[in-house]
């Protein structure tokens, strides 16, 4: 079980902004593309000093890779005005997926899910996101492909991205991510689908701490997931809310969509725990059925042979008077009948279909 625990951050001079995550040894870097429906502009090494190209009157989006420059990020949140409790949020990654609407900003962070190869193991990592008017701002821990498909898009004008205004680019952005979500599960069911022939066919113990692993593993996709299916109903809820203009009227049917995908994760997900659960339960079956049958295996062989320790103690006696003593053949005859009561018993064993 995850628990929650406390950690003494207490210092003498606390930086707000210090990045919490994993990956800090990736330099910062920003990117913005400037476009609308007539053309675009790529600035691929962006500094804060060319914000200036930043035109309101078109469509801006702003990519930051790599959150351990504590002074950019506090230039970027001067310029764009942001919250410093906001900033504070997309740096530190234990923050659980959530968003926050204001009257002139959304913000988004949520977290992107995807199979670690050649382990069991997941790889996480948080991306924010602030809506501004004519204004997307992504915030990445490192440089990931996540987003190269929209970059194509935008670039080669096909679908309507560049038609749309910048809460188009949130939803495909979102999308996007979402997409890991489905990677992520498609590679846990082939692993489960793995374990279940394993269960059947080994009774290794190394099976159920796998089994084990990835039900930890789907804890994890549904802690990320339903958080941001509360943030999607609570976004597309905004719609009758006429102080917040953030989202276009006719883009909140997308924002449904990506709802809808949230719901439909969940109950995958919960579905493939009852498939892990199953091989959970297969494999314990399997292991007490295998059990028993040894068990079974050790008690016909013991009942064998309690009618021949019998007739052993009984001749092994040390009384003077026992006629058979003397017979010259008495110890063929007791030895004859002794393997006749045993295969005697092994035939009524067989014949019962006790082994």
């Amino acid at each position: 079980m995850r628990k929650l625990k406390h950690k003494n951050r207490h210092k003498t001079h606390a930086n707000p902004l210090e990045y919490t995550g994993l990956h800090k040894r990736f330099e910062s870097a920003l990117q913005l593309f400037v476009y609308d429906d007539k053309g675009f502009k790529e600035d691929s090494d962006c500094t804060v000093e060319d914000f200036k190209k930043i035109d309101l009157t078109k469509n801006n989006w702003l990519n930051l890779h790599g959150l351990n420059d504590a002074d950019l990020m506090e230039r970027i949140g001067d310029f764009f005005k942001i919250d410093p409790f906001i900033l504070s949020d997309i740096v530190n990654t234990n923050r659980r997926t959530k968003h926050e609407e204001f009257e002139n900003t959304l913000f988004f962070n949520i977290k992107s899910l995807l199979p670690t190869e050649g382990t069991d193991n997941i790889h996480v990592e948080q991306i924010s996101f602030l809506l501004k008017k004519g204004v997307l701002i992504s915030f990445q821990e490192k440089k990931s492909d996540f987003f190269t498909h929209i970059r194509e898009r935008i670039r080669a004008h096909t679908g309507i991205v560049r038609e749309k205004k910048t809460d188009y680019l949130l939803y495909l952005l979102l999308d996007a991510i979402m997409e890991n979500f489905y990677i992520t599960i498609e590679n846990e069911e082939d692993k489960i689908e793995e374990l279940i022939v394993l269960s059947k066919s080994s009774s290794n113990p190394d099976i159920l701490i796998r089994i084990e692993k990835h039900r930890d593993n789907f804890n994890l996709l549904k802690r990320s997931i339903v958080p941001l299916r509360d943030s999607l109903l609570a976004i597309k809820n905004l719609k009758d809310n006429e102080y917040f203009v953030m989202i276009e009227n006719d883009s909140f049917h997308y924002f449904s969509r990506l709802s809808q995908k949230s719901i439909e994760l969940l109950e995958q997900i919960e579905s493939d725990m009852g498939i892990l659960e199953s091989a959970s339960n297969f494999f314990f079956s399997s292991q007490s059925h295998k059990m028993n049958e040894i068990m079974k295996t050790l008690t016909v062989i013991s009942a064998i042979f309690i009618p021949l320790t019998f007739i052993v103690g009984v001749y092994g006696m040390n009384f003077d008077n026992m006629p058979e003593l003397k017979y010259n053949n008495g110890y063929y005859t007791i030895i004859g009948v002794m393997v006749l009561i045993g295969l005697m018993m092994v035939f009524y064993f067989k014949k019962r279909k006790w082994f």
